[in-house]
């Protein structure tokens, strides 16, 4: 009987130590610690279990020539002339075992993803904590702002006047409509087979 108990808790310690609690959910929009930015978090478009982040305002969304920034220090050539307002820089983070959200951010400053971390432990803060190559890290404390000012994104995102996702996080497009049952084959409207 002794030894039924023991793994009866043993089984009982180890399967709810193997599943993964769920962190506070940390929806809405942030302003960043040094005030330049307000990110939006939310469901990725996606992936409902996972968590992305767009930038809705920028304090200075305006280079010194006054057009838009772009993202021109991004490594992917094909993102580089993208505007900085709207762009996903939270790639899609999931929880982990420390009751966080972890995965990967995107600095514009130096084009560089950084593994992150985010949660939450005071009502209105959002820690952020990142690391390059594990070992240089930084953090941040981000406060959730309610309002909306001159120049952030309001819409849905992927909607005009909303911020963008990266095409890997965006909505899967929906499935072509099947032919019509009625619908002659080609042979049958004289029109020649495509190759």
């Amino acid at each position: 009987m002794k030894k039924v108990l023991t793994g009866a808790l043993i089984a009982i310690g180890l399967s709810s130590g193997a599943a993964l609690a769920t962190p506070k959910d940390p929806s809405g929009t942030w302003l960043t610690e040094d005030g330049r930015a307000r990110i939006r978090i939310e469901k990725c478009p996606s992936r409902a279990d996972r968590i992305c982040g767009y930038a809705v305002w920028l304090k200075t969304p305006n280079d010194d020539k006054g057009q838009p920034r772009v993202d021109f220090k991004n490594t992917d050539a094909k993102k580089r002339s993208r505007p900085s307002l709207g762009h996903q820089l939270i790639m899609g983070l999931k929880p982990n075992a420390d009751n966080r959200y972890e995965g990967q951010i995107y600095n514009a400053d130096d084009g560089k993803l950084y593994d992150v971390s985010i949660w939450t432990e005071e009502q209105g803060e959002l820690n952020v904590r990142g690391c390059l190559m594990g070992f240089l890290c930084g953090s941040q404390t981000w406060t959730r702002v309610n309002d909306t000012v001159p120049g952030q994104l309001t819409a849905a995102t992927g909607a005009p006047n909303g911020p963008r996702p990266d095409a890997e996080w965006a909505a899967a497009p929906k499935a072509a409509a099947p032919a019509s049952a009625t619908a002659k084959p080609a042979a049958a409207t004289g029109a020649a087979p495509k190759p």
